[in-house]
């Protein structure tokens, strides 16, 4: 095994949603950003990593029917905006159900799935999904 290959699996937000979360305001924030948007300088110093639970509900979503030519997804498939319990909202794809199954307030929970690899032997990028809970 490379250095190069356990360092990006062990990178703490390979595998997590990791977000900031503003101890002057108290709101939290995915993706990280440095300073809140919420109270600007005051914010200097007060920005923590914060892990998102990866737990939330489904606040609005559509069906996609044409997909654009360079995604490789079965249609139709589901596109979701989630409140997280952490307050944050995160758009991403509903995955592993029949879209007729996805309505306004059902609970999801993140997972992560292959998106893309460079090349056969190359770096396989992971990026977040969401899942109905059971």
């Amino acid at each position: 095994m490379t250095a190069t290959a356990r360092f990006w699996r062990e990178f703490p937000a390979r595998y997590n949603l990791i977000g900031v979360h503003c101890e002057n305001c108290n709101q939290t924030y995915f993706p990280p950003r440095g300073i809140c948007p919420n109270c600007t300088r005051k914010s200097f110093g007060k920005m923590r990593s914060r892990k998102i639970s990866g737990e939330g509900e489904v606040f609005s979503y559509t069906v996609v029917h044409d997909p654009h030519p360079e995604y490789e997804l079965q249609v139709p498939y589901v596109m979701a905006l989630v409140k997280m319990t952490e307050g944050v909202n995160l758009l991403a794809q509903v995955v592993d159900c029949d879209p007729k199954e996805v309505e306004v307030g059902k609970k999801v929970k993140v997972c992560f799935r292959k998106l893309r690899q460079e090349g056969e032997s190359g770096i396989i990028h992971y990026g977040f999904k969401f899942k109905l809970a059971e």
